[in-house]
């Protein structure tokens, strides 16, 4: 058994525990670890007890058990037999954030729908799995409206004006140090929404700030695949018209070729994938994945999913691809070969590198120069990409920049 521990000489009182990653089960700890996971202090640990648990009696499925109490419906489901996996289609049942915010582990409890991998087990409790009727919900971020966009929003609409409006889904399978966005990645306590909610809102941004585009980024977008195949089925119903873009931002470890048809065939026309380095030791530093057939999993998915979008889509789909880059995780050695592969594909592929900031749980870093950054953008283009962006600390450099380095 484990219990949870809070290291007080790391702990600063941010009160991210209280406000974003609420506790699930204050009165009891079942070991879930989403707060140990998102600590933005680290402040939280988890410390081996030789002790035997209290047992309980819970009904899966109809069959009666037996399990230790003070632990999740997760767990109990293992326990009883049933797979949960990482990846949507993986096991019979899918948790890929295991803090709350995605809401793809969805299970009855005593008639009501509870998240598996946040939520204690009671003694009796009646247990069943959703056979695709669980509710589709998604804690979200947004809409806000966005002067630059993202991946996978082409160079050359990017400017001094309104041009898109994005949400931000809660949730992601990866665990990255250095998470740019970790308040709405680790939020599992705002109120969840449907994927139609999610796209009337969007929708009505789009119409309040005068855009065509709409994007969801997160977190993580793609790990709750059911909501989010909905959402972009509802906001390609809301928004029928030709000049209307339906953007995708995803770190690419999810998206197999089947997802991306399904995504396609539900509307999306953008999509901005990340894969996160090119070898897998950087790929788990950056993410902090630390079970290494699974970041090599991802990795390969991520790229291969550059290369399907751009072999079966590139008539039908505008793809962009991102590369996190900051001295402390990635040489320029990787970076060139990261260029070299993306040429390999399609010279002409839009890159946009992100300069990763001291944040989260990695503050020791310092956010690369503007000389750094078109050091690097000299890099990729020597490499023999033709449209490489470079994001800065006082705005992007753009193919028509090229003339500065």
């Amino acid at each position: 058994m484990w219990r949870i521990l809070i290291d007080e000489k790391r702990c600063v009182d941010c009160g991210f525990c209280r406000t974003v990653n609420k506790c699930n089960s204050p009165e009891i700890c079942v070991l879930c670890f989403s707060c140990v996971w998102a600590c933005p202090y680290m402040a939280r640990k988890a410390e081996r007890v030789y002790e035997k648990p209290e047992e309980i009696k819970v009904f899966i499925e109809g069959v009666k058990l037996t399990v230790p109490q003070n632990i999740t419906v997760k767990k109990a489901l293992e326990i009883a037999g049933i797979k949960v996996g990482v990846r949507p289609g993986e096991g019979v049942l899918a948790a890929p954030c295991r803090t709350g915010g995605c809401y793809s582990c969805l299970v009855e409890m005593n008639g009501e729908p509870v998240r598996a991998c946040v939520t204690p087990v009671r003694d009796g409790a009646k247990i069943r799995l959703y056979q695709n009727d669980a509710p589709l919900l998604r804690i979200i971020h947004g809409p806000e409206p966005h002067m630059v966009g993202g991946k996978g929003t082409p160079w050359w609409v990017k400017g001094k004006r309104y041009i898109e409006v994005a949400i931000w889904a809660a949730g992601c399978n990866l665990r990255c140090p250095q998470c740019q966005n970790y308040h709405v990645t680790y939020d599992n306590s705002s109120e969840p929404v449907s994927p139609y909610e999610a796209a009337e809102r969007l929708t009505a941004a789009r119409i309040v700030y005068g855009v065509n585009r709409m994007a969801i980024s997160g977190g993580e977008p793609t790990i709750n695949r059911r909501w989010l195949i909905e959402f972009f089925r509802e906001l390609r119903r809301l928004n029928r018209d030709r000049k209307a873009r339906l953007h995708l931002d995803s770190n690419g470890t999810l998206l197999t070729k089947d997802y991306i048809d399904e995504l396609i065939e539900a509307g999306v026309t953008d999509i901005g994938v990340e894969p996160k380095g090119l070898k897998v030791d950087t790929f788990m530093k950056i993410t902090g994945v630390k079970n290494r057939p699974l970041a090599q999993r991802y990795l390969e998915t991520a790229w291969n999913a550059v290369e399907y979008i751009v072999s079966e889509y590139s008539e039908r789909v505008f793809i962009g691809v991102g590369i996190p880059y900051n001295r402390a995780f990635m040489s320029f050695e990787e970076l060139w070969g990261i260029g070299e592969r993306i040429a390999s594909i399609d010279r002409d592929l839009q890159v946009v590198v992100l300069d990763y900031f001291p944040t989260f749980r990695n503050r020791s870093i310092k956010r690369p120069s503007v000389g750094e950054m078109l050091k690097v953008k000299r890099i990729l283009n020597d490499a023999g990409l033709r449209t490489v962006i470079v994001q800065t600390s006082i705005g992007h450099f753009g193919p028509e920049d090229d003339y500065l380095i």
